[in-house]
C-alpha cells in the first residue's frame, strides 16, 4: 500500500521510501474546444507534466514564444511539455491568436528531480 502511505506522508513519506519530488510529479490537463483553452490559467509545480488536447473540430497549436511551441494539432492530437523551471507562461495558439492561456509554474528547480 505504498499509495496510501504516499497519500497520507506526502513527500516526507515518498522521501522516507526512497523516492524523488519527480515521483509525486503530476500530469494535468488542458483541453482545446471551442476555440479556448481550458482551464485558461492552470497551476503547476516544477516537474508537473501538462498535456493539451485538442476536442475542437480544426487545428490548434500551443505556443509560448521561447519555451514550448507544437505542431498544428488535429482532432483527438495532444502536446505534452514538462515544467522544469518556475515562473509565468503565457501561451496561444499560433492559428488562432485571440486563444490565449496562461501556466503558473510554483516552487524551485530543486524540487524536481533532474535526469
Amino acid at each position: 500500500m505504498k499509495l496510501a502511505i504516499l497519500v497520507r506522508g506526502g513527500l516526507a513519506a515518498a522521501l522516507a521510501l526512497g523516492l524523488s519530488r519527480a515521483a509525486l510529479a503530476a500530469d494535468l490537463e488542458v483541453k482545446i474546444d471551442n476555440f479556448t483553452f481550458g482551464p485558461q490559467q492552470l497551476t503547476v509545480k516544477v516537474g508537473d507534466t501538462v498535456t493539451w488536447t485538442n476536442e475542437d473540430d480544426i487545428p490548434h497549436t500551443v505556443v509560448s514564444i521561447g519555451h514550448y511551441r507544437s505542431q498544428a494539432l488535429d482532432t483527438g492530437d495532444k502536446f505534452t511539455f514538462t515544467f522544469k523551471t518556475p515562473g509565468t507562461f503565457q501561451y496561444f495558439c499560433g492559428l488562432h491568436p485571440q486563444m490565449q492561456g496562461t501556466v503558473v509554474v510554483q516552487g524551485t528547480v530543486g524540487d524536481a528531480a533532474t535526469q
